[in-house]
């Protein structure tokens, strides 16, 4: 078992990336970080660390002249301000994850 870390923090990242490949390669970064809530938004719970590592590893992959990517980060404050109206649930950092 591995405790999630209070360093962690909440994060939405929304795409909108022109070609295929480059934006099948964008989901499956942000698939093994976080939770696809849509299409092409995902919402993690990432430390500093891991967050740098994903968004380098994003900037490789996308083209600057043709891609977006927005990174909206959450503070626990904010996080209650979230509504979401139909299917769905705002990602939650659990205490424990099992590996």
């Amino acid at each position: 078992m591995i405790h999630s870390s209070s360093n962690d923090s909440f994060y939405l990242i929304s795409y909108d990336i022109s070609n295929d490949k480059r934006r099948n390669r964008v989901a499956k970064i942000l698939v093994n970080v976080g939770t696809r809530v849509q299409y092409s938004v995902f919402e993690i719970i990432v430390n500093k660390l891991r967050l740098e590592k994903t968004l380098f590893k994003l900037k490789k992959v996308v083209n600057l002249d043709e891609d977006s990517i927005r990174l909206y980060h959450f503070c626990p404050t904010c996080m209650t301000g979230i509504e979401i109206i139909g299917q769905g649930k705002v990602t939650k950092d659990e205490d424990y994850y099992i590996v």
